[in-house]
């Protein structure tokens, strides 16, 4: 079963769950329609971008910079709602299930989200990830991946758009899936070319592969 078939299978015990209002459900439609509407996506960084520098803590409290991830090779980055969002840890599974090949290819994975040390380390543990869990606290770095947005009506309140990047060794984006409908995720299998030519590219006579200072 694809992740997209596993998504769609879990709106559908959503929608179908007599335990969940129906409001409840109607909100939770509409919410993704005015998401969709806002064009808030359009704004979030796309292939060829450059990403600005970053250092964050990850889920045990250690200092990881992009500069350090892209001096080992290419990065897979995926920005996650929250442990409580079932879409995601559906997603971060799919990619842990995807690790061997993508770690097969120089590149490594890790995660990123607005919540804290001890909800990072949540998320970690419950979907047994081998990858690490970065903690965006103020959303910064959200903000310079265009990703964080607003809620509507909660002041002072902000979420981040889910999205999976593939950075090249020199600092661009060479993937970028950001879908504001949130039941629809990148296929971590749609990675792989991705990371084959960046090997291909990396290896070919003359090339070097550049990293951040």
């Amino acid at each position: 079963m694809s992740l997209q078939q596993e998504l769609d299978a879990l709106t559908a015990r959503i929608a179908a769950n007599k335990n969940v209002p129906r409001q409840v459900v109607a909100q939770f439609i509409a919410a993704i329609k005015e998401q969709i509407a806002s064009g808030k996506s359009e704004h979030a960084l796309k292939a060829g971008d450059a990403v600005p520098s970053f250092k964050l803590s990850d889920h045990n409290g250690a200092s990881v910079s992009l500069s350090l991830l892209l001096a080992r090779g290419p990065l897979v980055i995926s920005f996650y709602r929250g442990t409580w969002c079932s879409y995601c840890n559906t997603q971060l599974r799919a990619l842990e299930a995807a690790r061997a090949d993508i770690e097969a290819r120089g590149a490594s994975i890790v995660a990123v989200s607005m919540q804290n040390e001890a909800y990072s380390s949540k998320t970690v543990a419950e979907n047994h990830l081998g990858f690490s869990s970065l903690i965006d606290a103020d959303g910064q770095v959200a903000a310079d991946f265009g990703l964080r947005y607003g809620l509507s009506g909660e002041a002072g309140w902000s979420l981040l758009m889910p999205a999976c990047y593939v950075i090249a060794r020199d600092g661009v984006v060479a993937y970028a899936e950001v879908n504001p409908d949130y039941t629809h995720r990148a296929e971590p299998k749609d990675l792989l070319p991705i990371l084959d030519q960046l090997a291909r590219s990396t290896s070919a006579p003359g090339r070097s592969c550049p990293t951040q200072p």
